[in-house]
């Protein structure tokens, strides 16, 4: 499908007047106003391959739980984690199993909380302790040991919930304590039957953010992870964002880390270790945006698409440079400085590397890609994404359009036709 920005412009002809023209109320005119009488056209990809895929595994892992084949469900975990499979934009195949077998529970039990009436009609234990139960049918197998240690994990969350942790409740303090404690209990016992995978150390990075030891040096347990499955940038970015003072580094850290990491992973990545380590921390903490080594940066991001030339990446890359980085612009003039050098290369992985829109990475850039953002809509979400993506492609070759040319985004670069 291709999308053309003329539909929605009123044609301005013969205008002399450079005082701007005030954005209309809507984006979808607003992207036409700076279309003038130019047309653009981009092949929008109208479904994500990464959702489908991701609920699709998801689905299979909760009707594995669902028909009790626990057996069957391990298997396919083990599998996906030692061929470290995953979908197009780094969602491991053996988590989303994992999730998928313990999701009845966990959502139903998130559901009860945010209830007061579901949550006096709710065995919150109940759920649960039939995961439990599924240890003591299979004690010698890590992967579903492993499953019951995220479920603890997810229901910790659940007690804690967006409240900062000193106003919680005594019992929801409690509980989420006591969840995070069955985890930690949990997954020694998992490391040591399969050291080598990365969905247990990657469970062993998601304890820290509520169970970690003042002796625990965070770096050092996302290097292990990292190490297991260099191939996926996911694991770094969360290091990077864990590596915050609001979390549990320094800035000093973080700088050090990002460099350490580009040269361990330089045969995976060059540079774009440093970048991947620094992609969501600059994005959320303005001194460590005002710190980053934007040169090193920027060849990291080259070093990514020369490695990772698909469309997920580039629309990944370009949402970011374009939506992510603006959204905190003026809030710090230090942070700033690099914001608008690094946003400056949305040029390039627009105009010699995009063919294709994805409107749902585009819709998530908005949010800084917040995982845990909860969708009502998944329409209008992706229409959110594909107006602010036309909006900033349109902003891009504006000089281009404005001249009345047509441009076309075809899989051998772009096309210009017209004036």
């Amino acid at each position: 499908m291709f999308w053309s920005l003329k539909a929605f412009a009123a044609r301005i002809v013969g205008s002399s007047d450079p005082t701007p023209t005030p954005l209309p109320a809507s984006v979808a005119d607003a992207t036409a106003w700076l279309v003038a009488s130019g047309q653009l056209n981009i092949p929008i990809a109208e479904s994500d391959e990464n959702d489908a895929i991701g609920h699709q595994v998801i689905e299979r892992g909760r009707h594995l739980a669902r028909q009790d084949m626990w057996a069957e469900l391990s298997l396919e975990m083990r599998a996906a984690d030692e061929g470290r499979k995953a979908t197009p934009c780094g969602q491991p195949i053996s988590e989303l199993l994992a999730f998928g077998a313990r999701s009845d529970v966990v959502l139903a039990a998130e559901h009860a909380l945010s209830d007061g009436k579901a949550l006096s009609d709710y065995d919150l234990l109940g759920g649960i302790s039939e995961l439990e139960g599924e240890i003591q049918n299979h004690p010698d197998d890590p992967m579903i040991t492993l499953v019951v240690a995220l479920a603890h994990i997810d229901l910790a969350w659940a007690w804690r919930g967006t409240a900062h942790p000193d106003t919680l409740p005594a019992l929801h303090q409690s509980r989420c304590a006591a969840h995070f404690d069955r985890a930690a209990a949990l997954l020694p016992k998992c490391r040591a039957a399969l050291p080598d995978s990365p969905a247990i150390a990657a469970a062993d990075c998601a304890l820290l953010a509520g169970h970690i030891d003042p002796r625990t040096r965070v770096a050092d347990k996302y290097e292990a992870l990292i190490t297991l499955d260099p191939q996926n940038h996911r694991h770094m970015r969360a290091m990077g964002s864990h590596l915050l003072p609001r979390w549990f580094g320094s800035y000093e850290q973080l700088e050090v880390q990002a460099l350490r990491n580009a040269a361990r992973t330089q045969k995976n990545w060059g540079a774009g270790g440093y970048t991947w380590v620094q992609f969501d921390a600059i994005a959320l903490d303005d001194e460590a945006c005002a710190r980053v080594d934007v040169e090193y940066f920027l060849e990291g991001l080259r070093d990514i698409v020369a490695r990772r030339p698909d469309q997920q990446t580039i629309n990944l890359l370009a949402a970011y440079c374009s939506v992510t980085l603006q959204n905190r612009m003026g809030q710090n003039p230090r942070a700033d400085i690099a914001r608008k050098q690094i946003c400056e290369a949305a040029n390039w992985l627009i105009r010699d590397h995009m063919t294709e829109l994805h409107p749902l990475i585009w819709a998530h850039a908005a949010n800084g890609f917040n995982n845990s953002l909860r969708v009502n809509s998944a329409e209008r979400f992706a229409a959110r994404g594909r107006r602010d993506a036309l909006k900033a492609i349109a902003n891009l070759l504006r000089d281009e359009l404005r001249s009345g040319q047509s441009v076309t985004f075809t899989p051998s670069g772009l096309q210009f036709s017209g004036n």
